[in-house]
């Protein structure tokens, strides 16, 4: 048996030696090496032979199966190799033209956006806190003086979750707990000011946040970062001189500020922050509806009540906060006129920013 194992080999060899294509090569391998091969053939006689002569036949098929297929990986390489220089030999070619350029890919302009006013605001002080993306009705609106029946709410076209898939609600929330996506980085701010416990707190809270909302200047997924800072004697000075200061790192110099009244829950009092319009310059234009402004943020003082809801002493400490969409100041900075054109993953769109 053993010799019949060896003249296996030996033919494998020159059959494999001869071959022309890959298939010739496959043809061999099934031959020998197949279920119903010569090997398989030769070893079905091993149940006849002694308890002593099973381990040496065994070792001389195992080095004889080792060696056809090491012959199959050259012949196979082999064949390769014949292929390419007849391939070559019909072909001229030039080595010595360019070969083609890899494109090199960028960051996406909402992220570079979004780097920029990070470094803005840790030049300012602030550092970054994070949240879940889904989040508890409690955090995303009660703590923030969004009570269930509050009309504010309506405001938000929020994306609720599966009753079903929830689990349990955080301590302090009511019976009638809901999870949804979050509509603003806001919580964010809450759970900072509960981890804090004791201010002074300075964060900025950039991420995606949802709502069921899409046209030229929204789409369901989008970016936001807040800013919040809580300490003693913060005024509203305070307030004008960030938000002037981020403004004027962002979109350059020259953009002037101002603010006018306006309402929202989780600020007393509020206002709506606007910007000289970066592409006029604040002359007027199609753009700005010849005002020379634009409304680019909310912001006012952190209502008391908030303050109480996370254990801060609204009689000791004061606070203020703001917040602004990425998506559309990356809008502004390249002069896009349609949000949407971000999402679309089109690359040449993107690359042009």
């Amino acid at each position: 048996m053993i010799e019949e194992l060896k003249a296996l080999l030996t033919e494998a060899n020159q059959e494999l030696s001869s071959a022309s294509d890959d298939a010739h090569v496959e043809a061999t391998r099934i031959k020998y090496l197949g279920k119903k091969g010569s090997l398989s053939a030769v070893l079905r006689g091993m149940g006849k032979l002694s308890a002593e002569e099973r381990p040496k036949v065994g070792e001389v098929a195992n080095s004889v199966k080792a060696a056809i297929e090491e012959a199959l990986e050259r012949a196979r390489a082999a064949v390769r190799d014949r292929a390419l220089q007849k391939d070559l030999s019909r072909e001229k070619l030039d080595v010595t033209l360019p070969g083609r350029p890899q494109k090199i890919g960028h960051r996406h302009p909402v992220s570079l956006a979004m780097d920029d006013l990070i470094e803005i605001f840790a030049r300012l002080g602030f550092h970054v806190a994070d949240g879940p993306e889904i989040e508890w009705d409690f955090y995303n609106f009660e703590k923030l003086c969004f009570p269930p029946d509050h009309p504010a709410r309506d405001m938000q076209d929020t994306l609720f979750l599966d009753q079903a898939t929830l689990p349990e609600p955080p301590p302090g929330a009511p019976p009638t707990h809901l999870r949804i996506l979050r509509t603003h980085t806001s919580p964010v701010q809450i759970r900072a000011m509960l981890e804090a416990k004791e201010p002074p707190i300075r964060v900025i809270t950039p991420g995606k946040v949802y709502r069921c909302d899409s046209d030229v200047t929204h789409t369901p997924m989008f970016h936001q970062v807040e800013c919040l800072h809580v300490e003693q004697g913060v005024s509203m000075a305070h307030l004008r001189g960030t938000l002037d200061a981020f403004v004027k790192a962002f979109f350059g110099p020259n953009i002037r500020t101002r603010l006018r009244p306006s309402y929202f829950p989780f600020v007393e009092p509020g206002a709506e922050v606007d910007i000289s319009h970066p592409l006029c310059g604040g002359k007027g234009c199609k753009i700005c509806k010849f005002t020379g402004w634009l409304e680019v943020l909310g912001a006012g003082m952190v209502n008391p009540d908030e303050l109480t809801g996370v254990g801060i002493d609204p009689e000791k400490y004061t606070g203020y906060a703001f917040g602004v969409g990425i998506d559309r100041l990356a809008m502004l900075r390249h002069g896009v006129d349609d949000l949407r054109a971000f999402f679309e993953n089109d690359v040449r769109f993107l690359s042009q920013l």
